[in-house]
């Protein structure tokens, strides 16, 4: 008998209708025409997450990865679709978030954190609202989570400007665990630091996941830190989910083009011609998700696109080598290049 999953995301969609301006307002009033167009985010999205489970989430820029966050998370509420943690809603009929038990750790330490109160209060603020610890005993329970994280206790009366990039980072992640939450899901949280920084804070990802049972949805553009950190990987593209599967598997033979291309052009230490050769940026620019290409949205990039491609878009559906793959190579009607 499987596992159920801790968390969960069924057919969830986000779409984004435009602001009008007065202009807009004026001239729909008076019966003009007014141009909008809406944006549609993220494309019926089904997710699980195994508890104690790392699900890497990898795309460029602007596909949907950090909005998909924010509504596993309850942040946002999906314009269709559910998210559940044990089966239960995150976001009720209210639109509101339920439950303390998923928390966010974001890229911008600083900017997520309250630069006119002090660490210790920010830390406390959230149990002492949900009643995890009293007023009273809210200075030792900070202590002892700035401990967890490598941080000296006694700097819980200072203040996030006083610290490092790394630092505010920690202090993002202490803030998050007193919560005392089951899932974190981690936005691009080492994408602002150094490298030898992000190392540490990988690092202690792993420690704390291993120590306190936890379970993460970790976001990021960076391959690298997604391979060493996640036991399963999903692919984003546009709004979509393109493939999914084991991270070791995944990364040594992708099987969606996009995967591939995505693969092909990380940056890499040159030490020959060969080296040279191997290295191929993905060709074109991402569609806007305001005029999403019909069919396949990976078509009009992709080196192996037919008509199909363009025509209809492929299901995510479960492939020979047990993985899922959002691609017609795996559905028929596409020859395969050689």
């Amino acid at each position: 008998m499987s596992v159920p999953p801790i968390l969960s995301l069924d057919a969830v969609s986000k779409r984004f209708d435009p602001r009008l301006t007065l202009g807009d307002r004026i001239a729909a009033a008076i019966g003009g025409d007014v141009e909008t167009r809406a944006v549609q985010a993220v494309r019926d999205v089904s997710l699980s997450v195994a508890k104690g489970e790392t699900l890497g989430l990898v795309g460029e820029s602007g596909c949907g990865k950090s909005t998909l966050g924010r509504i596993a998370a309850g942040i946002m509420a999906p314009t269709s679709g559910a998210v559940r943690l044990d089966g239960e809603p995150v976001i009720g009929a209210d639109g509101r978030k339920h439950t303390t038990r998923i928390q966010t750790v974001f890229q911008d330490p600083f900017a997520s954190l309250n630069p006119r109160i002090t660490v210790g209060d920010t830390l406390a603020e959230g149990p002492i609202a949900h009643g995890l610890v009293t007023a009273g005993a809210s200075r030792a329970y900070v202590a002892e989570w700035l401990d967890l994280v490598g941080l000296d206790p006694s700097y819980a009366s200072r203040y996030p400007h006083q610290f490092s990039g790394g630092q505010r980072q920690r202090i993002a992640i202490a803030r998050a665990l007193a919560m005392k939450p089951d899932v974190l899901v981690c936005d691009e949280p080492v994408a602002s630091l150094d490298v030898s920084i992000q190392a540490q804070i990988v690092n202690l990802l792993l420690k704390l996941k291993r120590e306190l049972g936890l379970t993460y949805l970790f976001i990021s553009h960076d391959l690298g830190v997604v391979r060493h950190i996640s036991e399963r990987v999903a692919i984003m593209y546009l709004g979509r989910i393109v493939e999914l599967g084991p991270t070791l598997r995944l990364y040594e033979s992708p099987e969606h083009p996009y995967t591939q291309a995505l693969l092909a052009s990380v940056p890499r230490l040159v030490t020959s011609d060969s080296d040279l050769a191997e290295f191929r940026p993905i060709a074109g620019e991402i569609p806007s998700p305001l005029a999403p290409p019909p069919g396949c949205a990976f078509h009009t990039r992709c080196l192996h696109a037919g008509p199909r491609c363009s025509a209809e878009s492929p299901a995510l559906l479960a492939t020979r080598t047990g993985r899922a793959t959002a691609c017609h190579l795996y559905t028929g009607g596409v020859e395969k290049a050689a």
